[in-house]
Formats: C-alpha cells, sequence, structure tokens
C-alpha cells in the first residue's frame, strides 16, 4: 500500500504537540490496517472519508481518500471540527 500526504496536511501536523502527534500516529496506523475504518462522505465531498478521534476532550478529524485499485491511501487533512469541511471543499 502506497501511503501519501497533502501539503496541507504536512503542516498541520507540523504545528502540533508531540502528544497530539504519538496519538495520531496511533490513529494513522489504525487507518492504514483498516481504510474502510472512516465515514464516506457525499456529495460535494464524495471520494473523500473522515474518521473522528478524540484527544484531551478535543474532537478532531482525519480526511483521507482510499484507491482501492491502486491500493494508494492519500491523508488529506486534519483539524478539529470547526470549519473542517467548509475549508475541505
Amino acid at each position: 500500500m502506497i501511503v501519501k500526504q497533502t501539503s496541507i496536511f504536512k503542516r498541520r501536523v507540523k504545528k502540533m504537540y508531540r502528544t497530539e502527534k504519538e496519538k495520531l500516529d496511533e490513529i494513522i496506523k489504525n487507518i492504514i490496517s483498516d481504510p474502510s475504518i472512516g465515514e464516506m462522505k457525499i456529495r460535494d465531498l464524495a471520494g473523500v472519508q473522515v474518521y473522528k478521534y478524540k484527544h484531551s476532550a478535543q474532537q478532531y478529524l482525519i480526511a483521507y481518500t482510499y484507491i482501492n485499485d491502486e491500493l494508494l491511501l492519500t491523508f488529506i487533512d486534519h483539524g478539529t471540527h470547526e470549519n473542517f469541511y467548509r475549508d475541505l471543499k
């Protein structure tokens, strides 16, 4: 499986604290082991899956795409729920 990340995803992860990065690494490993774990979005965000998790009482979302034919997993964005979907469009 090929795992990629967008430049937006890289920038957001770079600004995170170490404890947040450790939790994110754990979540990413879970997504890599089972890409269907996220919720598939419809309409404007068709083809994008979003996985929600909590860290320190704050809910975070990870947006990613998975193309099964090519075994390609691309992490698009990461952040809190506020304006997440608007910015994702």
